[in-house]
């Protein structure tokens, strides 16, 4: 039971390596069929650039992850500031509701872009770049970056790990001020440790998404807001491929700062150990009792 609810409260942190696993996955797969440079015709051709030369799957889970990014923010928000009112609402339902938004919307937002404004042009894919309009193309691009996956997510990132990180250091104060009493002061001292640790996991990650994302996001706006500036794919290769290195450091990150999916890490690398343990135990044991049998011997 107490496991369960363990598990329970790592779900958020549980899909976003699912995310970030998918995302390296599919980057893989779709950027090893565009280096076959297949000649796309016919209804073969069509799918092809619908789904991979698009790049439709890989933005399908990196959008599915910055919305999971958000609402870990917000849970760790609601936990660490209102803990008695999380306690309350943060109920199971909510955190399954959380993770299946975070693959639904996404995937519906996607998927409708990708089949409105791709298509197939003399056997070449033009992915998101042919639209009813330019005023369209401009809002779209606005809206991109303004409201859904950028100065928004920034803000939300920026005040709720700011106000965590405030209360955080206030409990730390409390405890170093109550430190005579060894009961209950250390349990709220290791808890305030393990809350700790994760959101300081979490700004990391929060700060490598900013990083990594500004340039492209920022280019995507500016070429259609500035018409003297011309869409040049090279250059939106390269500011993509920085942000993609922020989605194959994740693991890392979390593998480095965050406990659980260390200790999961190390359970996996182990897997094959105790075998090994068992036996060199039996011949620690063997080799023991052999010298105890020589010594009663010699004594005799």
């Amino acid at each position: 039971m107490v496991a369960s609810k363990q598990h329970r409260k790592q779900l958020l942190i549980f899909n976003q390596n699912v995310f970030d696993l998918t995302s390296c996955l599919l980057l893989v797969i779709t950027y090893s069929v565009k280096i076959c440079d297949i000649y796309l015709e016919g209804v073969s051709g069509y799918w092809l650039c619908m789904t991979l030369y698009s790049d439709n799957f890989v933005w399908c889970a990196i959008n599915g992850s910055v919305i999971n990014l958000l609402s870990i923010t917000i849970e760790r928000y609601l936990k660490v500031v209102y803990p008695i009112w999380s306690k309350k609402f943060l109920r199971k339902w909510v955190l399954y509701s959380a993770v299946a938004f975070a693959w639904i919307r996404p995937t519906a937002y996607t998927v409708a872009l990708v089949f409105t404004t791709s298509g197939v042009i003399n056997g070449l894919c033009y992915a998101t770049l042919i639209w009813k309009s330019q005023l369209a193309a401009l809002a779209h691009s606005i809206w991109y970056f303004m409201a859904s996956f950028f100065v928004v997510v920034v803000c939300i990132f920026t005040f709720c790990y700011w106000r965590i990180l405030a209360v955080i250091r206030r409990q730390a104060g409390v405890m170093a001020g109550h430190s005579g009493h060894a009961g209950s002061s250390t349990f709220q001292s290791q808890s305030t440790q393990i809350q700790s640790n994760v959101v300081k996991t979490m700004v990391v990650v929060s700060v490598f998404y900013v990083v990594a994302w500004m340039p492209v996001t920022l280019y995507y706006l500016i070429t259609f807001v500035d018409s003297d500036v011309t869409f040049d794919s090279n250059i939106y290769y390269v500011l993509t491929f920085i942000a993609f290195l922020y989605i194959c450091s994740n693991p890392f990150v979390y593998a480095v700062k965050f406990d659980p999916v260390t200790r999961i890490l190390l359970d996996l690398i182990g897997v094959m150990m105790p075998q090994r343990s068992v036996g060199n135990a039996e011949m620690t044991q063997s080799g023991s009792a052999t010298a105890t049998v020589r010594s009663v011997q010699q004594r005799n």
